[in-house]
């Protein structure tokens, strides 16, 4: 019997290959961007680990409006942060 093909997704915080259910996908909607736990909702979609750190490491290094291809706010990092911490205690 054959394996099953793991998905795998890049972290724009950190850079490393992960399977795709160990991240949490971001979404950018037409006017806004939300954490998408389902990861089936549509728009433009980048990865991210289910932690502050690669958030914070994606801030830093601008890894998420170069996945959107466009700004984004200190207002939508700190949604992001408040939804992760909610995604990740439930």
């Amino acid at each position: 019997m054959a394996n099953k093909k793991i998905p795998l997704r890049r972290c724009v915080g950190c850079g490393e290959m992960k399977a795709k259910k160990e991240l949490v996908r971001v979404v950018k909607l037409e006017d806004e961007i939300v954490l998408d736990a389902t990861g089936r909702k549509n728009g433009r979609g980048a990865y991210l680990c289910a932690n502050a750190k690669c958030l914070e490491k994606a801030k830093k290094s601008r890894g998420l409006e170069r996945s959107f291809k466009a700004p984004v706010s200190e207002d939508v990092y700190r949604e992001l942060e408040k939804e992760m911490n909610t995604f990740a205690e439930g």
